[in-house]
């Protein structure tokens, strides 16, 4: 019983790079002196965003993180397709409603973690929002 539990705990391969991306972003961003206001945050039933973060006083960041181990199938900020960013957007959109925030200026960032060699790009301003969704104020 106790092999068929850890059978099904284990994390699939995939999603273990992912987060580690994802904590390699967040350090990277730290460090460029962002401020992390949360982590995989679920915006809805199927929504999350990777990271959210303050770049100075005014500005919200949200940002999307995607982690390969090499580039031999491309850059990763090329899986950020129409659907992703329409789906991304929707999630911008429920954050700030629920939370009743207002922020003078909101951007959506991209950041590329790849493995092998080891580098990170940070895509600032990656895209606009899409989808239909509006910012309200």
């Amino acid at each position: 019983m106790k092999r068929l539990l850890q059978w099904f705990s284990k994390e699939a391969p995939h999603l273990k790079t992912g987060r580690r991306g994802e904590k390699q972003a967040e350090q990277f961003l730290k460090k460029a002196g962002y401020k992390i206001l949360g982590r995989r945050v679920r915006c809805g039933k199927h929504d999350e965003i990777d990271l959210i973060a303050r770049h100075g006083n005014d500005t919200m960041v949200f940002v999307e993180v995607k982690t390969r181990k090499n580039e031999v199938m491309g850059r990763p900020a090329a899986a950020v397709n129409r659907d992703k960013r329409r789906k991304l957007s929707r999630a911008a959109v429920t954050f700030l409603q629920k939370r009743n925030l207002r922020p003078p200026y909101i951007r959506f960032d991209i950041i590329e973690v790849i493995e092998e060699p080891p580098e990170i790009r940070h895509i600032e301003n990656a895209f606009q929002i899409e989808g239909g969704y509006r910012i309200w104020w």
